[in-house]
């Protein structure tokens, strides 16, 4: 393309308008001014945050559900650091993703500038690459790189610091082209080893996860779990990947598993690892399989090759993303007979049981097993749910059942306060989506300002807020490990249901079973985001076992 005379902020934007940037979410500040204006005029819808990290949180969910990286603007230093955790999620969930942070003038460096902050050395260790703009002309050369960076191989994060001169300054340069992703393919080998394999297994089992999916994807792997009738398990969060009423399904991998799932994993003598890493939650401390060799005959496709073999030494190591890899199972055939049929329709039956929620109670008035019943029962199958971290994601993991792809948006790192900005980057992104967050009390106010974000934009998000006055997870383990020791895990909260309405949005409380339904409703049809400030007993820490029932069995087996 010919080059034109432009300052380096608007280069910045005309870069993110030619690589498909359709949304960015930001806190602003007077580091990226130029850049700020070069957006008013730019075809790119921008979202104001309250705070980075939910900023962060927002383009990370945006890179999750569209598998584009999420742009992400927040100002130097403090600004910087907010948002994080956001990098951190990226980073541990394979989500692409671009942060551009404001900087010093060049000439400041090294002077300790107010709120100046090396981000090559800050953040080299949460990013796939961390970088430093010096000539606004190289603006197109680094942009595109972080595009590449950000969706190939194993997907993550990179970060760009932009000085605030460098954004000012005029250079003449010629656009990039836009970015490709760069794809890696099975050989015909590898396939032909892996229907080998399959033939002369007699307990197989597929496990999905990792990042690099689309809907196709999961169709064709969908078909292909059909031929084989071949069990299938989601790894830790990733349940959207693989139809829980599928006849194929057996269950996912995160906290709190079936042991029978686990049980059928341990003996199946061939496991297909497909797109995840098997990392310490869904290898339950890394006690499913043995490291660094598998008993199991275990093939692992992935598509970076420096994952295959890092932590487990794979029978079959495939250097594939999920869309290629899928595309090719289409042409692996089936044997003439399936040892393994019916332990797959009793793996499901297993599955179907363990995620009944009126097989649940729990103590106290509000049964958050008829709860999730209800949601199962009213709300679209494909709602998008969003949690953060803590004991109330169980209800949701365990007892709502994913059937599509792109209704899950959660993080596997286990961060805190998630669940409010990934249902406003959600929303804002699918504005005809129902979306629906289940929080904890500890767990909202970590980013509960971003309710404010969604009444800014009028999105009509669901809160589910599950207050036990606690800490819950962490006293949950503190019995355990301390029983009768309570220290720095309880809570004073507020009225969340009044918060709701302090921002201009919808809350309610709710103390009983019987009160969900109608509250339920009442906040669906008020088109306005809304709170339901749920009670929940303490005692109900579980969905299996009490807070009291876990400190009794801590202290006998101290006796």
């Amino acid at each position: 393309m010919t080059a034109t005379s432009r300052t380096g902020g608007q280069i910045l934007v005309d870069q993110l308008t030619l690589h498909g940037v359709d949304h960015i979410f930001c806190v602003p500040g007077e580091s990226y001014l130029a850049a700020l204006d070069a957006l008013h005029d730019a075809n790119i819808n921008v979202t104001v945050c309250r705070q980075e990290g939910g900023a962060a949180m927002m383009a990370e969910a945006y890179g999750k559900l569209t598998g584009r990286p999420g742009i992400c603007f927040v100002t130097r230093g403090p600004g910087a650091t907010n948002a994080s955790p956001g990098i951190h999620i990226a980073k541990q969930d394979s989500t692409p993703m671009i942060l551009f942070v404001g900087q010093i003038e060049r000439g400041m460096r090294e002077r300790e500038a107010f709120q100046e902050l090396d981000y090559r050395a800050a953040f080299g260790p949460l990013a796939k690459w961390a970088t430093e703009v010096d000539d606004p002309a190289r603006f197109p050369e680094i942009i595109s790189r972080a595009f590449h960076v950000a969706t190939s191989g194993r997907p993550g994060p990179v970060v760009i610091a932009l000085p605030e001169d460098v954004l000012t300054e005029m250079a003449d340069v010629a656009d990039a082209p836009r970015y490709q992703v760069v794809e890696t393919h099975p050989s015909l080998a590898q396939m032909a080893d892996l229907q080998k394999l399959l033939h002369g297994a007699r307990k197989p089992v597929a496990l999905i996860g990792g990042s690099r999916w689309s809907e196709v994807a999961v169709q064709r792997f969908v078909r292909f779990a059909e031929r084989f009738e071949l069990p299938v398990a989601c790894t830790f969060r990733r349940q959207m990947l693989f139809p829980a009423d599928h006849a194929s399904y057996i269950g996912d991998l995160g906290l709190g598993v079936n042991p029978k799932l686990l049980a059928r994993i341990k003996e199946a003598d061939l496991v297909l690892l497909v797109g995840g890493r098997l990392s310490e939650i869904p290898s339950q401390a890394y006690t499913l399989l043995d490291i660094p060799a598998p008993q199991q005959k275990l093939v692992h496709i992935h598509p970076d090759p420096s994952e295959l073999g890092r932590v487990y030494s794979p029978h079959l190591a495939i250097n594939a993303s999920p869309i290629a890899f899928t595309a090719a199972l289409e042409g692996v055939h089936p044997p003439a007979s399936l040892p393994w049929s019916e332990s797959t329709r009793t793996a499901h039956a297993d599955y179907l049981n363990w995620s009944n929620p009126a097989s649940v109670r729990v103590p106290g008035a509000l049964q958050m097993g008829e709860v999730m019943a209800h949601l199962r029962e009213v709300m679209p199958s494909d709602t998008i749910y969003c949690n953060g971290a803590g004991n109330f994601a169980t209800w949701v993991h365990r007892f709502w059942p994913f059937r599509h792809y792109g209704t899950q948006l959660a993080p596997t790192s286990g961060s805190m306060g998630y669940g409010v900005p990934a249902a406003v980057g959600a929303k804002r992104i699918q504005p005809d989506s129902t979306v629906v967050v289940f929080a904890g009390d500890g767990d909202f106010l970590m980013n509960g300002q971003e309710f404010a974000t969604a009444v800014q934009y009028d999105l009509p998000i669901l809160v589910i807020l599950l207050d036990n006055g606690m800490y819950g997870t962490i006293r949950m383990h503190q019995e355990r490990e301390y029983p009768g020791r309570v220290s720095a895990t309880m809570l004073k909260n507020p009225d969340f249901a009044a918060y709701a309405k302090a921002f201009g949005g919808y809350g309610e409380r709710v103390e009983t079973t019987e009160d969900f339904p109608a509250a339920l409703q009442r906040a669906l049809t008020s088109s306005r985001p809304a709170i339901l400030h749920c009670m929940l007993d303490p005692e109900a820490i579980t969905p299996t076992l009490s807070l009291s029932a876990i400190r009794d069995k801590a202290l006998e087996s101290k006796k």
